[in-house]
C-alpha cells in the first residue's frame, strides 16, 4: 500500500479494494484533500498551508503595503 492510498483509505473510511476502483480524478481529489487535513492537524502545518497560499497569490495586498510604507511624519 503507498502513503497516498493510506492517507485516502485513513480520510474517507473506504477499504484498500475500493480506493483502488477509485477514478483516478476521485482519487487525487480525496488525496489532496486528506493531505491538507492531514496538515491542518499540526501548527507547522498549518504554517506551511499558509506559505503554500502565500505564495500562490498573484494580486498585492495593497492594504498592507500601505501599512508598511505610510508615511511616519503624519503628512
Amino acid at each position: 500500500m503507498t502513503r497516498g492510498e493510506q492517507l485516502v483509505i485513513s480520510y474517507t473510511g473506504l477499504n484498500i479494494w475500493q480506493v483502488q476502483e477509485l477514478e483516478i480524478d476521485i482519487y487525487l481529489f480525496f488525496m489532496r484533500e486528506a493531505y491538507i487535513h492531514e496538515l491542518n492537524q499540526t501548527k507547522e502545518g498549518r504554517e506551511y498551508l499558509e506559505d503554500c497560499w502565500r505564495i500562490c497569490q498573484t494580486e498585492p495586498d495593497r492594504k498592507a503595503i500601505r501599512e508598511k510604507f505610510k508615511r511616519r511624519d503624519g503628512a
